[in-house]
């Protein structure tokens, strides 16, 4: 692969291959001290961010290489420069380019304008290197069940889309459960429903949060208002109440569940203390993830696989 714009570019094989990497790379840290030594990539930031920023910062460090943050004030891509221009200058300066912004359209004219790997570190449509992280974070923590029942509660936004590629891919089954009106992209749907007939699973819908969570082995949840919604926070804090994760609803899932969230968490609106810093949760465990998924996709695209 090139470019990590969408997990579903991706093979089955090609999760198994960054997954496998990631595995091998969260082992033995010192081992690929120097793997992408002399590399550097280029951190394009629209919006703002704690566990992408400094997960990629990080993870080049630790694989030898560097990185150079470009916040909104430095570039305005698409105001100050255009996009093209942006990407073709770093293409000359940096090996790879990290794209967060607000226009998945943005991420597509980037990819094609630059003659370096270009991924996309969120988009108003997809999280890709969050849920390549969530499923990886769950096959960690399940090991190799039969059969995994994802339940997603909440906003049908950019990390659920993602969500709903990456399972399919793997086989797991996803629940979906929002309120009217907020269900994920249909075109995602649609392609994710499709993927998961040929591989034995499955997406269901549910209008209840109840019914979702039924026997599953994992409760996800999101924010009720991403970042570009936030003047619809009031209005979705009503809508979404009760699409809140809480003790209740957790219990109508496995005991052993798990209980996850890409995090920033909005503690007392999606979720609950209670639950958060429960014993199910694997939240901070699936954020220290990022840093080592996202080294395997690195390595991946500057190196090839190892």
């Amino acid at each position: 692969m090139k470019d990590l714009i969408t997990i579903n570019d991706l093979s089955t094989q090609d999760l198994n291959s960054i997954f496998e990497l990631t595995k091998e790379l969260k082992k033995e840290k010192a081992k690929y001290h120097d793997v992408l030594k002399g590399k550097t990539i280029s951190l394009v930031f629209q919006k703002p961010s704690n566990r992408t920023l400094v997960s990629f910062q990080v993870g080049m460090y630790q694989l030898g290489g560097n990185s150079v943050y470009l916040s909104p004030n430095e570039i305005n891509l698409g105001i100050r420069e255009s996009i093209k221009d942006v990407a073709k200058t770093l293409s000359r300066y940096t090996d790879a380019i990290v794209l967060r912004t607000f226009e998945h359209k943005n991420v597509l004219e980037m990819a094609k304008e630059a003659g370096v790997p270009l991924i996309n570190g969120l988009s108003d449509l997809l999280h890709p290197c969050q849920a390549l992280t969530d499923v990886y974070t769950v096959k960690e923590k399940l090991g190799e069940r039969e059969k995994i029942i994802l339940a997603y509660i909440g906003d049908g936004n950019n990390v659920c889309n993602s969500l709903l590629y990456a399972c399919v891919k793997y086989g797991i089954q996803i629940n979906i459960s929002t309120p009217k009106g907020y269900l994920p992209n249909s075109k995602v749907l649609k392609e994710s429903q499709a993927t998961a007939h040929a591989n034995n699973s499955a997406v269901n819908i549910f209008e209840q949060p109840e019914s979702a969570v039924q026997g599953a082995d994992v409760v996800y949840t999101d924010v009720w208002a991403s970042m570009g919604k936030e003047d619809e926070a009031a209005q979705r804090r009503k809508l979404f109440k009760a699409f809140q994760v809480n003790k209740r609803l957790v219990s109508l899932a496995k005991r052993d569940c798990l209980v996850m969230h890409c995090l920033p968490a909005h503690r007392g609106e999606e979720i609950t203390d209670e639950v958060l810093d429960s014993k199910n949760s694997v939240v901070f465990d699936q954020a220290e993830n990022r840093l080592h998924v996202q080294k395997a996709i690195l390595t991946i695209l500057l190196k090839g696989n190892l």
